[in-house]
């Protein structure tokens, strides 16, 4: 049988992306949404969620293109003294990985976003992060011993296969290429980790390779292609117009995919293929 978790990416980030979000759960195939507790947006979004509690809502943990949930003082540094992380993910990772000084940093800042998620009251149905900072080895390390601590029962575990991605869009070959082998092989080093604990991933996470783009179009086609068992596709949605999301993201087909996520074609397709939604916990959604 195959069953899809449909999530949403940045929920908080601002109003036109929570306003999209509860748009795709009341209207669309969307399952549960990601929640970046130091989104400009959170309080916003927390209080959409308690009004709309069938709405699954996971920590998106963000380390990079974001802010802290707390100061870092000192020298080196997690943010600067505005609390902003570093923009470049690349210089991000590396900083994470070769200086140990903000190892003591990162394990506190972690906690503190797994803290604030808590005092909303939300339950936390599933833990991932920006641009997969989740699977980076170092962070994933700290979050090995984090997650019992907190209940983490779900974790999406970032990782496509290349050839079916290829045979619904060739755009971006060498990109793909790139990501589906870095992603892999992060996925493969956590993959035990996360089965001796008992939390739950799915066999295939999509949207990573084509972030950004999930439009429509491409959606169709790539439901064909599921495999059996259980998939995550996730998006990144929003209203327009939106300069947060701008600036952050250009590029991105926020209200494509936005579209996508409401679309009768879709939902007609997920019908004849036999298709199930559900979210992180198991529970089912019908198709609206």
């Amino acid at each position: 049988m195959k069953q899809l978790i449909v999530t949403a990416d940045d929920f908080g980030l601002s109003p036109a992306v929570n306003r999209a979000v509860v748009r795709a759960w009341q209207e669309g195939i969307l399952t549960g949404a990601s929640l970046l507790v130091t989104g400009p947006a959170a309080e916003e979004a927390i209080t959409l969620a308690r009004e709309h509690p069938g709405l699954q809502v996971g920590l998106h943990l963000s380390l990079v293109q974001g802010q802290a949930v707390m100061a870092h003082p000192g020298f080196p540094s997690l943010a600067d003294v505005r609390r902003n992380f570093p923009d470049d993910p690349v210089l991000a990772g590396l900083r994470y990985f070769f200086l140990k000084p903000l190892r003591r940093q990162l394990a506190a800042e972690i906690e503190g976003q797994f803290q604030a998620f808590r005092a909303t009251g939300l339950p936390l149905s599933h833990l991932d992060g920006h641009l997969n900072i989740h699977l980076h080895p170092t962070v994933f390390a700290i979050l090995r011993e984090l997650m019992p601590k907190y209940g983490i029962t779900s974790f999406r575990l970032s990782r496509e296969r290349l050839r079916p991605e290829l045979a619904v869009s060739r755009r971006r070959i060498a990109g793909k290429a790139a990501e589906a082998f870095i992603f892999g092989t992060l996925a493969e080093q956590s993959r035990n980790q996360l089965e001796r604990r008992g939390i739950f991933f799915t066999r295939e996470v999509k949207g990573l390779l084509n972030s950004g783009q999930m439009t429509e179009e491409y959606l169709l086609r790539a439901l064909n292609l599921l495999q059996e068992g259980v998939t995550e596709i996730y998006f990144h949605p929003a209203e327009s117009p939106c300069p947060e999301i701008s600036r952050r993201m250009p590029g991105y087909r926020h209200e494509a995919e936005l579209a996508a996520l409401n679309s009768l074609r879709v939902r007609q397709k997920l019908q004849q293929l036999g298709i199930g939604l559900r979210n992180y916990r198991g529970e089912a959604k019908p198709l609206p």
